[in-house]
């Protein structure tokens, strides 16, 4: 019998039949079943005669299933499997946690630090690993990344897998997907399992010239399906249904509200779900979003209203793009590495996590936002100084504070833990009047990238003196009662 660690991904396969249109014309799934939870996983055709079922167990335990089939020989057969405790790496899938915050199942806080290669996966096997080396080194805990291919400024390339085939005529045969470009799509999702990062999967984008982005809304629900059922037993994966949703005009908000259904009905992970927006948000307060995916227009880049969204939604913040680092000629692609770096540490001040980004020119259009590759900037070795600021905060997330303390704005857990950011402001104090017991403070340089302790406070009163100089942050810390 088959030993699987809870979360970890349990996989058979079984001999179906090939004639017709498998993809369309049979039906396979199964029930699985622990003491008496009954669940529904549907399975999928992967070509050549082989269908398949994935599943992630979330209990340890004894598991047994069942399948059932439009096809005879898919019909009825039986099997178990035992699911043991994970491995020390192996804190499952992220979930929602404390409204506003994110954490693993297993209650691990997850501090969201990510980054953008939206079409990373379509780039050949030498600059995929190459990606995936850079990654090895780098802070980013999650990717958000295109599942088609993208046609756009600096993205002239062909991928060398399309997922469908096509017919005699040289169109899409969008009823019959092309297995192999599945396949390695998902062997990146594994990769980057592996390193710990999650992949944050968008499932639609406007930026296109195959005609992914309008085909028909059975076709579109269809690939939905296929999808989910390929992927959802990876325990890295989230799901974003767009990226810039309300530039693909021919969608509407119903369309969008009927994907998110799919999704939710035929993921049994349940995986996070969202979407990113252009300029009109989504309403993130629908029940089937489990988070706000947003960007922020502009290059005066005011974080203030996360506070406003953060009331509203109640739901946890993920800033995923507020432009990138770089030297492109597009406004949103030539911010400085401290500008990146400061949008990070608003954006925490504020109740949000950020997304990074880099787009510096490159004689190939290899850029990172895009491609991948390797990290030409300066930021992200400040965004993993920032990343070990946040893991050693309070694990049940850092709130925005109602007031300011000495006029800046702060964020914390309040009587116990505060932490200030002053951007480009360089004072030279501030001042604090805390609930009374002694506090620790620290002051920060986040660019610099040192932390420099100062003598405990006997009192909730007192003053810190600061270096009047941009980025600087204060970390004060509740030592007694």
């Amino acid at each position: 019998m088959a030993v699987i660690e809870q979360w970890g991904l349990f996989e058979f396969a079984l001999e179906g039949p090939q004639d017709g249109n498998p993809f369309i014309e049979v039906a396979f799934g199964a029930r699985f079943r622990f003491q008496h939870r009954e669940i529904d996983v549907p399975g999928f055709y992967d070509g050549a005669g082989i269908y398949r079922l994935r599943f992630m167990p979330d209990v340890p335990g004894d598991w047994e299933y069942l399948t059932y089939s439009s096809a005879s020989q898919l019909d009825n057969l039986p099997g178990k499997f035992t699911c043991v405790t994970p491995s020390a790496d192996n804190h499952g899938p992220v979930r929602v946690h404390n409204m506003h915050h994110l954490a693993y199942a297993d209650g691990t806080p997850y501090w969201q630090v990510g980054t953008t290669c939206y079409v990373w996966t379509h780039q050949g096997d030498a600059l995929e690993e190459q990606t995936l080396e850079t990654l090895k080194n780098a802070p980013f805990n999650k990717m958000r990344m295109c599942v088609f291919p993208k046609h756009y400024t600096f993205n002239a390339n062909e991928p060398e897998y399309y997922p469908f085939e096509k017919l005699e005529n040289g169109a899409w045969d969008f009823e019959r997907f092309n297995p192999a470009f599945f396949q390695h799509f998902e062997q990146r999702v594994a990769d980057l399992l592996a390193l710990g990062i999650e992949a944050d999967l968008i499932l639609f984008h406007p930026y296109d010239r195959w005609g992914f982005a309008t085909m028909d809304a059975e076709v579109d629900d269809r690939y939905l399906r296929y999808i989910v059922a390929r992927l959802a037993a990876y325990r890295n994966v989230w799901w974003s249904m767009a990226n810039e949703w309300d530039l693909m005009k021919a969608k509407s908000e119903a369309d969008w509200d009927r994907f998110f259904r799919i999704v939710q009905e035929n993921d049994p992970s349940q995986h996070l779900r969202s979407v990113h927006n252009w300029r009109t948000f989504y309403d993130y307060n629908k029940p089937w979003v489990t988070h706000a995916s947003i960007q922020i227009v502009g290059v005066s880049m005011n974080l203030e209203p996360i506070r406003d969204w953060h009331k509203q939604y109640k739901k946890p913040i993920i800033i995923d793009e507020c432009c990138y680092e770089g030297n492109i000629p597009d406004r949103w692609g030539n911010i400085t590495p401290q500008e990146m770096v400061r949008r990070f540490w608003e954006s925490t001040i504020h109740g949000a996590y950020a997304g990074h980004g880099e787009t510096y020119l490159h004689p190939q259009d290899i850029l990172w936002w895009s491609k991948g590759g390797v990290l030409h900037g300066q930021s992200s070795e400040r965004i993993a100084f920032y990343q070990r600021i946040l893991e050693e905060t309070p694990p049940q997330g850092l709130e925005p504070l109602e007031t300011g303390i000495h006029s800046f704005k702060w964020a914390g857990v309040p009587g116990q833990y505060y932490l200030g950011y002053f951007g480009i402001h360089q004072p030279g104090a501030a001042i604090f009047n805390l609930p009374d017991g002694q506090y620790q403070t620290e002051v920060i340089d986040t660019w610099d990238m040192t932390i420099t302790p100062l003598p405990p406070s006997e009192t909730g009163k007192f003053q810190v003196e600061l270096p009047s100089k941009p980025y600087m942050a204060v970390r004060v810390r509740r030592v007694t009662t």
